[in-house]
């Protein structure tokens, strides 16, 4: 997609590059995905008190994997990455992948961020598809659906109104988790708003919760 298109059939939004970067502009607001900001999350004294890191942790693995089946903006999947995961990364929609792209080359050029950023490989595609087709067995698949209610919070930044304008809210939520079930990882790892429903109703084996957010961790039987 080049510089100044119309944004997945959007009307108001188009990608611009200036500058910054590749930045998803519309209805006097810019997004842009920034992983650089994460810099203070990813110190040693704190990443290992992220939800996140907690929730996906592996034992006994040297050199764990994960897969992010719904990247979005990469931040979820750069936290696994600072914490030694090597992540793939799924993203369906064409104009979120292109912000990802855009900010991953940034993030590579960024001293701090070159190590993890080097473990994070970026697939454009449909996760569920993508995870039948892995060839690799992973230790942790995480999943972060949009799922309706998202839409209407209040505590959706405004900005980021731009993104759900793209994102369509998760209708195959039982393919989604059986698919990454399928894989046989050590761990399906779920993010939830702390009062949000079960994904696909299907009960975790336990939860890390906080104030803002819920990780439902499935942990499936070793054979």
């Amino acid at each position: 997609m080049g510089d100044g298109d119309r944004a997945g059939g959007e009307k108001n939004l188009e990608l611009r590059r200036d500058a910054e970067g590749l930045a998803l502009v519309g209805d006097g607001m810019v997004l842009r995905a920034d992983l650089e900001r994460l810099l203070p999350r990813l110190r040693p004294d704190r990443l290992g008190r992220e939800l996140l890191v907690r929730a996906a942790r592996v034992r006994g693995v040297e050199a764990p994997s994960a897969v992010d089946a719904t990247a979005g903006l990469g931040e979820d999947s750069l936290l696994l990455a600072a914490a030694g995961f090597t992540v793939t990364m799924f993203e369906k929609d064409p104009v979120i992948a292109a912000l990802l792209r855009d900010a991953l080359e940034r993030a590579a050029r960024v001293p701090e961020l070159a190590a993890p950023v080097g473990r994070m490989t970026l697939v454009e595609g449909d996760s569920v598809a993508g995870l039948r087709d892995l060839g690799f067995q992973p230790d942790v698949v995480f999943l972060d659906p949009m799922f309706p209610g998202r839409t209407k919070s209040a505590a959706v930044k405004k900005k980021f109104q731009l993104l759900h304008r793209l994102e369509r809210p998760c209708d195959n939520e039982a393919e989604l988790v059986g698919a990454a079930l399928d894989v046989r990882p050590r761990k399906v790892v779920i993010k939830r708003p702390p009062k949000g429903p079960l994904l696909a109703g299907v009960r975790p084996s336990y939860q890390v919760s906080g104030k803002a957010v819920r990780y439902d961790v499935l942990v499936p039987p070793r054979e």
